[in-house]
């Protein structure tokens, strides 16, 4: 049973076996209102899809379909949808609905809403769909999302570019221009890889001076393309002395902090500043004492992606100052599904994947 019916995507259905991806269709919600249909032309292949299909972040519902750096052609709309029209390219994150009702989603904190659903993996409320249907990513035919949380994609940025802006890229943005990065402002970014490799454009871009820390000594030259004023490896010895209390804001992308010696990186801020994570580890971290904050009142934070004013507006700086990132592409198969996912796991990608050629294989 074809669209609208059923979608159709590279699902896994046991989790540990994510090589083995497989061809199925699957039901999406009831179709409301407010809902968006979007024919999917590409998909960036995200950390968070490597930690749930390979059980490191535990369990998840299967079958599943991975992918939330989701862009396309809107094909149907809702009635009350105001934004979207038939034929827009338009893009989908990490998250999908969330109440529009409760504190946080009143005060453009929707990604912290308490009854927010992820774009896989996560069943919706009733309210949504009398179904609770489990959602379903976008390794697939076609995406059923809130017109909240689709995202019209500026015609200056391609859409295998602009797929992995969409929670990778988000993910960086939030928390950068919530601290105040920008002009006369010093931000390390620790680690140079897909979440990384935004932090320093976007920090950057916003006037920001920028550090890279890395242990890997062969990214300097890509940290500079990016915009980085000044690199540190952090695999040599004493690394973090000549950096004490520099850093307005220090942003770890790695997701090996529980491996870090977490007091280095705390020294290296100024006082009452923060060590932010986004980087989530397979791990927990080491236990942790209030003496390790205490010679600079120091404090250690996360968040979870961004809100949709603050997608809009990361789109608008990458498309207004062409703001290019470092993304290789992959034909969409069984093949290239467990291809991309393999490499992701590795580290052996410079510094995205996006999944493409979906009309090849889902027809146009």
């Amino acid at each position: 049973m074809p669209y609208p019916d059923e979608f159709e995507g590279f699902m896994i259905t046991e989790l540990g076996k994510y090589n083995d991806f497989k061809r199925q269709t699957f039901k999406p919600k009831v179709f409301g209102d407010h809902d968006i249909d979007i024919k999917i032309e590409c998909c960036g292949v995200c950390g968070s899809d490597v930690h749930t299909v390979t059980g490191g972040w535990g369990d998840a519902p299967t079958p599943l379909c991975v992918g939330h750096e989701i862009v396309g052609k809107a094909v149907k709309v809702g009635p009350k949808v105001k934004d979207v029209k038939i034929g827009d390219r338009v893009g989908v994150g990490a998250q999908i609905w969330s109440c529009l009702k409760c504190g946080q989603c009143k005060s453009d904190n929707e990604n912290y809403c308490p009854s927010q659903v992820d774009t896989y993996g996560s069943p919706y409320p009733k309210e949504a769909d009398p179904n609770e249907t489990i959602t379903q990513g976008g390794y697939s035919s076609h995406v059923r999302a809130h017109e909240y949380f689709v995202f019209p994609i500026p015609d200056a940025i391609p859409s295998h570019l602009a797929a992995p802006m969409l929670c990778a890229g988000l993910t960086v943005w939030s928390p950068l221009v919530r601290a105040g990065t920008g002009p006369g402002k010093q931000v390390a970014i620790v680690g140079l890889g897909g979440l990384g490799h935004f932090a320093v454009l976007w920090a950057s871009a916003l006037g920001a001076e920028v550090t890279v820390i890395s242990h890997s000594p062969h990214k300097k030259d890509d940290a500079q393309k990016l915009g980085a004023k000044h690199f540190v490896c952090s695999a040599d010895k004493d690394w973090a002395k000549p950096l004490a209390f520099k850093f307005d804001f220090v942003l770890n992308t790695a997701d090996m902090t529980n491996k870090f010696n977490l007091d280095d990186y705390l020294s290296i801020l100024k006082v009452g500043c923060r060590f932010h994570q986004v980087g989530i580890p397979d791990e927990p971290l080491p236990s942790i004492s209030p003496k390790q904050f205490m010679a600079n009142g120091s404090s250690i934070g996360a968040s979870h992606i961004g809100s949709r004013p603050e997608c809009l507006a990361m789109l608008k700086l990458a498309a207004e100052k062409k703001l290019v990132p470092m993304v290789e592409t992959i034909p969409i198969s069984e093949k290239g599904c467990a291809e991309a996912i393999e490499r992701v796991n590795k580290n052996d990608v410079r510094y995205r994947f996006t999944l493409v050629d979906f009309d090849k294989v889902f027809g146009s």
